[in-house]
């Protein structure tokens, strides 16, 4: 990964992708309705993601009494991403970024590798990015959730 700018303080970048809702999100949806947490991990069936994933999903519902949803982003398909997901009993939305163009925007994108890299993004109601988390390697996991949901607390739900 190259030096990347902070987006904190400005517009999240908007996006739509296919998902496991059966359906494409697109992050402009959820503008004046809720807060979003972005998690891009590498890949699924991974080590590291597959504690950290499951981790977001089973607090899902403090996070949405925080006035959030969380969406997980990589760039394995959507079937892989519901394997996965039945696997790992994770429950909350998983965007298949195929081609990294996502991780890109997000200054995230390890395109050497093929994959972004581990980060985190808190998104306000009104899509402007408010907290950011970037992992040194994809190995690594030093942010956790309830840290994220600290910060969201701190926006407040209303």
């Amino acid at each position: 990964m190259t030096s990347r700018q902070s987006l904190v303080g400005q517009p999240a970048p908007d996006f739509t992708l296919p998902s496991t809702l059966g359906q494409a999100v697109t992050l402009g949806s959820y503008r004046g309705q809720q807060h979003v947490v972005l998690v891009f991990y590498p890949l699924d069936f991974s080590p590291v993601c597959s504690m950290q994933l499951p981790e977001y999903s089973g607090l899902q519902d403090e996070f949405a009494e925080a006035g959030a949803v969380v969406l997980g982003v990589n760039r394995d398909s959507v079937y892989a991403h519901k394997a996965w997901a039945a696997e790992y009993g994770i429950e909350v939305p998983l965007l298949a970024d195929m081609t990294l163009e996502v991780a890109r925007q997000y200054g995230v994108a390890i395109d050497e590798r093929g994959v972004s890299g581990r980060a985190v993004f808190l998104i306000d109601k009104e899509g402007v990015v408010r907290f950011e988390h970037v992992e040194a390697g994809t190995g690594e996991y030093t942010l956790r959730p309830e840290v994220v949901l600290a910060r969201l607390r701190e926006l407040g739900a209303g």
